[in-house]
């Protein structure tokens, strides 16, 4: 039987340990996609991991995937593929449909055109009609809309995959379940069984951590207690295979309970939701495996034998209201000091949304995983209980210093306004654009001189130095006001918001470090994925007006040789090298920004042999003799305004020092080759002199999306080529 292609989806931020998990299935992982992994494998792959996964949501049969610009389009895509074998004649289906474009605006009208083809095709072909049933149908048509194109294919799962069966009640905001299995696998869990570790959740709540550890712990299927998949109803179903692999499931379950058994105890100081862990430990097969009681974080102390080693995982609290937030310093103080008189030597995991509250616990954090719990952007702290990790337990500060207040209403209505209005709009743009991170809004209004991004949900905020005919106190009341109305205008949290004094820099001030919350995470950009830093930094590792030069360099890179120079956190260089570059060299002064391109190149698994990232002195290296393998078919050079570094052989003016820039890039460059060349220095002038040497093409205008065009100069490009 030849190998099918399969798309399974999961939580996002659980992609690379999805992967991992599958192959363990006998899939071989494509390619990750944001919130899921496409892999190739056999039928038998795709039951196991309906049965086996921890991580899994769904697991989607690829069956085909057709152009959909247009309503008309996909269903004629739709109606020329044969059904049959997917769709039961005189059975029931129903499609699930996500995305959309311009032509298809809502998913309601997707999933029509989707069923009107699938229903003609079957009544042409056999006479017979299939019904529509939105609630239990015999089986699941998956349709995925992306930038035109719509990949169709059949729920195996037939639901999230992630409701194991045990828990039908529900505690506060509890973790979903296979969520809570990544917490634990990035923790270390399976590797601390093995050595005979035990586990505890001293903030429990309706226990799906603790289960999640047992299932895990006992080698028992997650899907073992499902009542039927999607596919057991599909006309390609093989009953029998199926059968071998329920019954491998039971018999690893047998065998799983027959060993040396890890202790496995959750607490909660709410005796209400500790009735409904018991109700979900029952259900879950697991009575007399797994202890709750009510008890307090402060009163951990074990009694009986425990193991030397362990881990504490817990989901406390995120403190959502300002006066709750309050209360989680000492939450965190009080679980630190208990873990660390309790169990010494274990291993403690806190996954928070509020993850600046680490610091209270008294011990120094060795790992941090950015995940999301929903849509609420969150962080896995990992410690270990040791007098090496030790430290002062300290309180986070109140995110910066100007405080979220109204003056003036009237003023603050207008800005309110204003950020609703450009979020229906550019906001709308993005969204179809599939565009995570762009500009809201750049000065608009002279009273608010601001630039405001979107980072995937978070809101990254840039106060412009206020000109002299301000005072800073009225700029300060000013920014005072925003603060309070972007929350509401927004739809964000406060927390969600981080505000910069943005101001002209010079030296290697560009490159220090502005905080230290080491709080990175990764956004997407046709394709890529990026580490950005809200933060620690005057800039995020994401120039955000050049978002269609990274994109064009990522469409016409294909088989050629790549250099970058200034090149920042590389994000060029991720572009060129997912569109096909054989190599690029990355070229930055900077060892902050160096390890960050690598880190970028790593993240989307790009081959560090063909595609290096070196600190140098870009001034230096062009000045020296080229060597012969230092020839390049596509140059992207985005020198800074201005740089004295002592790093640096020397000044850096780019209006004085831009022609012999080029003239040293353009020695690099093949005879077809191209340089994009671009800066942002609102009064820069091209030398005139390189236009007769080379031919020049200003390329600014086409350079410049939706979200910069109220800010036209943000930057200039020109494309530059030798002349014939």
């Amino acid at each position: 039987m030849s190998d099918s292609v399969f798309f399974v989806t999961c939580p996002k931020g659980v992609e690379y340990l999805l992967a991992d998990e599958l192959r363990t299935f006998g899939m071989e992982p494509v390619r990750n996609a944001p919130a899921g992994v496409w892999a190739e494998g056999p039928l038998e792959s795709g039951y196991r991991a309906c049965l086996w996964s921890r991580l899994a949501n769904r697991v989607i049969l690829h069956i085909d995937e057709v152009s959909a610009t247009s309503g008309d389009e996909l269903y004629d895509g739709v109606v020329h593929l044969d059904w049959q074998q997917h769709v039961p004649a005189n059975g029931s289906f129903r499609v699930m449909f996500l995305g959309q474009n311009e032509a298809i605006r809502n998913t309601q009208y997707g999933a029509q055109r989707v069923k009107d083809g699938i229903v003609d095709r079957m009544r042409s072909s056999s006479g017979q009609r299939p019904s529509v049933d939105a609630k239990t149908p015999d089986v699941t048509i998956s349709a995925r809309l992306n930038r035109g194109r719509l990949s169709l294919g059949l729920d195996l799962s037939g639901h999230s995959l992630h409701m194991r069966g045990y828990r039908t009640e529900k505690g506060v905001a509890p973790l979903k379940e296979n969520l809570a299995a990544a917490l634990l696998l990035r923790a270390g869990w399976p590797e601390l069984v093995k050595a005979g570790g035990d586990f505890i959740d001293p903030m429990c709540g309706s226990g799906t951590l603790a289960i999640e550890a047992a299932l895990m712990a006992l080698d028992i299927a997650p899907g073992r207690n499902t009542d039927r998949f999607g596919f057991e109803t599909w006309p390609g179903h093989l009953p029998e295979l199926w059968l071998q692999l329920r019954q491998e499931a039971e018999r690893r379950a047998h065998e799983g309970k027959q060993g040396e058994l890890p202790r496995i105890a959750g607490y909660d100081q709410d005796s209400r939701v500790i009735a409904t862990a018991w109700k979900n430990i029952q259900r879950a097969g697991l009575d007399g495996l797994v202890h709750v009681e009510c008890r307090s974080v402060e009163d951990l102390a074990l009694d009986g034998e425990w193991a030397e080693q362990g881990l504490v995982l817990t989901n406390p609290p995120y403190g959502e209201r300002l006066s709750e937030r309050k209360e989680l310093g000492a939450l965190y103080r009080s679980l630190g000091e208990a873990v660390k008189a309790a169990v010494p030597g274990w291993r403690l995991g806190v996954f928070t949304g509020a993850p600046e509250f680490g610091k209270s616990v008294g011990l120094r954090s060795y790992k941090q995983y950015n995940l999301f719990n929903a849509k609420l952007p969150a962080q896995l702290l990992l410690f270990s209980v040791d007098d090496a990790s030790a430290m002062t337990p300290r309180e986070p500060g109140i995110p910066g210093e100007v405080q979220p207040r109204i003056a003036n209403e009237e003023r603050a209505a207008m800005l309110r306004n204003r950020l609703k209005k450009n979020l229906k709009t550019i906001g709308q743009w993005a969204r179809k654009q599939g565009i995570e991170c762009y500009r809201l809004y750049d000065a608009d209004m002279p009273e608010f001189a601001l630039a405001i991004d979107i980072y995937d949900g978070r809101v990254h905020v840039q106060e412009y130095a206020a000109p002299k005919s301000v005072d800073e106190r009225s700029a300060r009341e000013r920014l005072a006001e925003a603060l309070a109305v972007i929350p509401d205008a927004l739809g964000v949290e406060r927390e969600d918001i981080v505000c910069k004094h943005r101001q002209r820099q010079s030296g290697t001030s560009q490159y220090e470090k502005q905080a230290a919350s080491g709080e990175f995470f990764n956004v997407h950009e046709h394709g890529c994925a990026l580490k950005v830093n809200l933060k620690d930094y005057l800039d995020t590792g994401l120039f955000l007006d050049h978002r269609p030069v990274r994109h064009w360099i990522q469409q016409h890179a294909s088989g050629k040789r790549f250099l970058n120079l200034f090149c920042y956190t590389g994000a060029a260089t991720v572009h060129a090298a997912v569109g096909g570059a054989s190599r690029s060299l990355s070229l930055d002064m900077s060892k902050t920004y160096v390890k960050w391109a690598e880190d970028n190149l790593a993240l989307n698994r790009i081959d560090a042999r063909h595609h290096k990232v070196e600190q140098a002195d870009c001034l230096a290296w062009l000045a020296a003799k080229p060597t012969p393998d230092q020839r390049f078919d596509l140059i992207f050079m985005d020198p800074p305004t201005f740089s004295n570094s002592a790093r640096m052989a020397g000044v850096l003016d780019i209006q004085k020092d831009h022609g012999k820039l080029v003239r040293q890039a353009m020695q690099r460059l093949t005879s077809e080759g191209l340089l994009i060349f671009s800066n942002n220095f609102r009064r820069f002038k091209l030398d005139e002199a390189l236009e007769q040497e080379f031919a020049i093409e200003e390329v600014s205008r086409d350079t410049i999306d939706k979200d910069f065009q109220r800010n036209a100069r943000i930057h200039r490009c020109w494309h530059i080529r030798h002349k014939v």
